[in-house]
C-alpha cells in the first residue's frame, strides 16, 4: 500500500521540479541585454503596418470554445462508444443523457445566433 502512495509522491515531485527547473534553466541562460532587435514585432519576417495591437471580436472566442466543448464531448463519448456491447442500462441511459444535454446546449446557442457568422 505504501509502495503506491510512494510512487505517486515520486510523480508529484517531478511534475513540480520539471517545470520548476526549465524556467530556472532558461532565465540563467537566456539573453540578459535585450535590444531593438530582440524586442521588435515579429510576424513572420514582415514588418507590421500601423498598430500591433488589435481588438479581434468576441465571437471568435465564443466559436472557439464551442468548438472545444464539443470537442471534449467527443474525448468523454469514445470510451462509451468501445465498451457500448458492455454497458449496464444506467450507462446507456447516462451516455443519453449526457448527449441530450450538449445537444440542447448546442440547439440554444444555435437559436441565440452565436453560431451565425456577421
Amino acid at each position: 500500500m505504501l509502495s503506491n502512495y510512494a510512487f505517486v509522491l515520486i510523480l508529484s515531485v517531478l511534475a513540480f521540479t520539471l517545470p520548476l527547473v526549465a524556467v530556472v534553466l532558461g532565465w540563467l541562460l537566456g539573453p540578459k541585454r535585450p535590444d531593438s532587435v530582440k524586442n521588435a514585432t515579429y510576424e513572420s519576417g514582415v514588418e507590421t503596418i500601423g498598430d500591433t495591437w488589435v481588438q479581434f471580436r468576441a465571437q471568435y472566442y465564443l466559436i472557439g470554445l464551442i468548438f472545444l466543448i464539443f470537442d471534449v464531448e467527443v474525448i468523454f463519448l469514445f470510451p462509451i462508444a468501445l465498451a457500448y456491447e458492455q454497458l449496464s442500462l444506467f450507462g446507456v441511459a447516462a451516455t443519453i443523457t449526457f448527449v441530450v444535454i450538449l445537444l440542447l446546449g448546442l440547439f440554444l446557442e444555435w437559436r441565440k445566433g452565436a453560431l451565425e457568422w456577421q
